[in-house]
């Protein structure tokens, strides 16, 4: 043996080391995001969680760039992606709402999907499929990619503001009550006039509006096929 080559290991592994799996790891992940955001996870924290080394992630995953990109390709891997049926408007308004179903299981994550360059089967399924749909519509594929880009940004932005913004709004009678009167007292008479509708949140409403605006602009810039 080369007197430069490490030692094999003896003994025991570490503690923990031997339930270590890429599932295990994505759910400490998402663990550490759910409790404090994005930005708390790291080796560190998600081994933490774990219960073993930090240097024993690194058998599975890339860093903390890797532990990111895991868990968007298990949310956008976990979309039920329903079958097209012709329908331009019907198709993307389908896949729109299953993607709220997967990423809602996250809603902390969701904004991963944004920034992550994924590769993986499972990751580029929903791009596919948007892209068919898009494809059959008339849409070139520089225009398509645009929108795209577009519809997702769209969609993530209208799933963080429901997951942040409808705790705080609540639905019951006295919050709703207590919102329209701060609103009332900002002597600003838009806000005044529109007061009623600014105190009420409803999650359902507010995503299916953003699905059917997005739409709408998207079709605004179909080809003759849209």
């Amino acid at each position: 043996m080369n007197s430069t080559e490490p030692a094999p290991r003896r003994g025991r592994p570490p503690k923990g080391a031997s339930r270590l799996s890429r599932d295990a790891i994505v759910a400490a992940t998402l663990a550490v995001i759910g409790g404090e955001g994005v930005a708390a996870v790291s080796m560190r924290t998600v081994a933490k969680v774990l219960g073993v080394d930090p240097k024993s992630l690194y058998n599975h995953v890339d860093g903390k760039e890797g532990l990111l990109d895991a868990v968007a390709e298990r949310i956008l891997g976990a979309i039920e992606l329903p079958a097209p049926g012709g329908d331009t408007r019907d198709d993307l308004r389908r896949i729109a709402h299953a993607f709220r179903a997967s990423a809602f299981a996250h809603p902390e994550a969701a904004s991963l999907v944004l920034t992550r360059r994924l590769g993986s089967t499972a990751a580029l399924a929903p791009t596919d499929a948007v892209l068919r749909v898009l494809a059959a519509a008339g849409f070139p594929p520089d225009r398509a990619v645009h929108v795209l880009r577009f519809l997702l940004a769209a969609l993530t932005g209208a799933l963080l503001r429901e997951h942040q913004a409808a705790p705080d709004f609540g639905t019951e009678a006295t919050a709703v009550d207590a919102r329209r009167a701060v609103l009332d007292s900002a002597a600003l008479p838009a806000v005044a006039a529109a007061a009623d509708h600014l105190a009420r949140f409803d999650r359902d409403a507010e995503f299916a509006f953003t699905v059917e605006a997005a739409i709408d602009a998207v079709m605004v810039q179909a080809g003759p096929a849209g």
